[in-house]
């Protein structure tokens, strides 16, 4: 019996809101509400690229080309400035990496009323590269895979990109090894070949307009430009060159995870004309939400889910996520005024459900999409959120079985669209924000039974933390870094850290200063409420904790200083800080090694750093960066990474640009407690590693001219 992708995504879960999240997204298959593709329809739940498959047979495709709008200005106006037009011509043919006509493939197709070509494929749908759909208009040529996802197949320049930049960069020997994959029909079928239809579909989630003034030359070395997609698609195109034997998968039939999210932006706002085209930070955190309509009241607490199995002999791990969070951003005007906004309405950030592989049981990749969320319905702003997709490459540890964390670092921008409401629909107005975010996301394993006590008293931890504080009237922005440890005895954490606080005040000048935050806090466990269908909604004690000052926070309650989560034996922990002292930010507790430091070892560094001078902002993202050990003494580091530049003066900010700064070399210094010290140049890297040596969380600070520099990176091993 064949197998198509689309029947291996039906076979994967998905998530939403209502009752635990964790539960939900395990139970709700993969479905899409239908979307037209029209100029400015925004719905939630879906991604970007709107879909249309209606009156498709299975075996057929929907085109619609697509061109920058100098080719065509009379063409229909769809997003990212592009128009729709009627190809002159489309051809279908088969081809390698050389991207040459090789054959032709047996179709037939029909044109609709609305101008679009449909083509049916007799020997079945492609699920490879090796199938393109060329279209002409006038002197424009672009192309497309044939495989994708949704069956809505769009000719435009983000698919010539992927065709140009992925399968023709590949050799003829990679290219082999790729049909191999996707022409496997043994019993342990390759999974990776589901990855074209993946990536055919997702280019189209981004959300990069195209100028008016470009054609489609000029459109596609605009993308080569932006590192976030050009990366991403350069990750993917690596992806899917695994091979069978890399494609692991969890023992477990699921795996269900606390995630500890916590996201800084920098970006640009139009949203009010006082302010229009002033950067802007800001900081995302993970929330629980209530949900209450005439069923009654669910909860959605932040979460993952890993779910396996085998169907067909394949082995298939699918990943759904659902956090809610809150927002805070500030604003920052070329004369330097500041205004912050804290009243942003609860929003969500959640992934599309699909297959991901798991390589050498230690790396989770795949390529996730998100979903588009809306807030404001029925007030007098509302707001269209969307999400570019990103390349996950995380790190899944401590156990083979069943993994009790799933640690990731990623970047993903965005828009705020302003949305209109006009019979029953929602219209996309214009742009209220451009932003660019950078995401830490702690999964630890969800185990019900969980109990502190047993698991936390008396033991001792090694912290590192960063956060931001945005709206003081004399220091409107201030970044927060600080190293140190945990003693733990009963209820109460003993806190000693040494802290370097980077702050702008209301003139915009910048300074630097060391310091300690010394604390004696309360932790407790923070019970969920799980749906159970003979009783209803219970409460059940399964990995979650709550931080406070001095008596532990009671079911509903907010706790003082953070909501965090503990892996079951509590060896790792992570918590979002929310106190107007601390700021908001992220916490990372792990249990004192105990073990001889690493002496080698490749790891793949993901994380973020905020750097301010007085006439610029910066957000970098650590993207496919790579910190190895050469021995007990000796390191280096390649910095690999995206940058986003907020130039104050000229109010401006930049496109994430890739950057491949010199390899530094490293001296470092470890301890069997796990404490940990990296230094070359101006760089220092100071924290700690975990007790299977495996993970290194530290906090980052370096000077580079007139800016200062913090930052917070994780480095996670790779396979040998």
């Amino acid at each position: 019996m064949a197998l198509s992708a689309a029947s291996v995504l039906a076979l994967s879960t998905g998530c939403g809101g209502g009752d635990d999240a964790i539960d939900d997204a395990r139970d709700r298959g993969n479905s899409f509400p239908p979307a037209k593709n029209a100029n400015d329809d925004f719905t939630s739940g879906t991604t970007g690229d709107s879909s249309n498959t209606s009156g498709l047979e299975r075996n057929e495709v929907r085109v619609t080309m697509e061109v920058p709008e100098s080719v065509a200005p009379d063409g229909e106006t769809t997003r990212r400035n592009l128009r729709i037009v009627e190809p002159d011509t489309v051809n279908v043919y088969r081809t390698d990496q050389s991207l040459r006509n090789l054959a032709s493939v047996d179709t037939r197709s029909r044109t609709e009323d609305t101008g679009r070509t449909v083509i049916a494929f007799e020997d079945g749908l492609p699920l490879g590269p090796d199938v393109i759909i060329e279209a002409t208009y006038g002197n424009t040529r672009l192309r497309a895979l044939a495989a994708d996802a949704d069956r809505d197949v769009k000719v435009n320049p983000f698919s010539e990109y992927l065709v140009a930049n992925a399968l023709g960069a590949y050799t003829s020997g990679e290219f082999s090894r790729i049909m191999d994959c996707v022409n496997d029909t043994n019993s342990t079928l390759c999974l990776n070949k589901y990855v074209w239809s993946t990536l055919a579909d997702q280019v189209h989630d981004f959300e990069i307009n195209i100028p008016g003034n470009l054609g489609a030359q000029g459109a596609l070395t605009l993308l080569e430009e932006r590192g976030d997609f050009a990366g991403y698609v350069s990750s993917m195109a690596d992806l899917a060159l695994l091979g069978e034997d890399s494609s692991g998968k969890i023992e477990a039939s699921s795996a269900d995870y606390h995630s500890v999210f916590w996201g800084v932006e920098l970006g640009q706002t139009f949203r009010e004309s006082a302010l229009s085209g002033s950067g802007q930070w800001g900081v995302r955190l993970a929330r629980e939400e209530t949900v209450t309509d005439q069923n009654g009241t669910g909860y959605v607490y932040p979460g993952l889910t890993l779910t396996s199995f085998d169907a067909f002999n394949i082995k298939v791990t699918s990943l759904a996520s659902d956090i809610p969070y809150d927002r805070k951003t500030l604003a920052h005007r070329n004369d330097n005024a500041f205004f912050d906004r804290a009243d942003w309405e609860l929003n969500t950030h959640s992934s599309s459900p699909g297959a991901a592989t798991l390589k050498d049981d230690i790396r989770l990749l795949a390529g996730r999409a998100l979903f588009q969320s809306i807030t404001g319905r029925g007030s007098s702003e509302i707001i269209g959120w969307t999400r570019n997709p990103y390349h996950l490459d995380a790190y899944a540890g401590g156990g083979t079985d069943q993994p009790d964390r799933v640690l990731s670092g990623y970047f993903t921008a965005g828009k705020a669209i302003e949305l209109r409401s006009e019979g029953g629909e929602l219209k996309r107005e214009r742009t209220l924000e451009d932003h660019y975010l950078s995401v830490f996301e702690l999964n630890l394993l969800r185990e019900e039974g969980f109990d502190r006590q047993a698991v936390l008293d008396g033991k001792d931890y090694n912290v590192v933390y960063l956060t931001t504080r945005m709206g003081d009237e004399n220091q409107p922005m201030v970044v927060e870094s600080g190293v140190g440890n945990w003693q733990i005895s009963g209820q109460n954490v003993t806190q000693t850290a040494t802290t370097t606080t980077l702050r702008r005040d209301n003139t915009g000048t910048v300074t630097l200063a060391p310091g300690t935050r010394d604390a004696s806090w309360v932790i407790s466990e923070r019970p969920s409420r799980v749906y159970d269908p003979n009783e209803g909604n219970v409460i059940v004690s399964n990995g979650r904790l709550n931080l406070d000052r001095n008596t532990a926070s009671g079911l509903d309650e907010v706790p003082d200083i953070a909501i965090g989560a503990s892996t079951p034996d509590g060896t790792l922990l992570g918590f979002n800080l929310d106190t107007n002292a601390i700021g908001d930010g992220l916490l990372v507790a792990a249990e004192q090694a105990n073990v001889s430091p690493p002496t080698s070892g490749s790891y793949r560094l993901q994380g973020a750093s905020l750097g301010m001078s007085q006439s610029s902002n910066r957000l970098a993202h650590f993207d496919n960066a790579l910190l190895v050990i050469e021995s007990a003494s000796t390191a280096r580091l390649e910095g690999r990474r995206l940058d986003v530049t907020h130039e104050v003066d000229a109010e401006t900010v930049s496109v994430p640009q890739a950057r491949v700064p010199e390899e530094i070399s490293l001296t470092w210094n470890a301890n069997n407690d796990g404490t940990a010290a990296f230094t070359g140049g101006t760089l220092t890297m100071g924290g700690f590693f975990t007790g299977d040596r495996d993970q290194f969380f530290l906090q980052l600070r370096d000077t580079d001219g007139d800016e200062e520099v913090i930052g917070l990176v994780m480095a996670t091993r790779l396979p040998d």
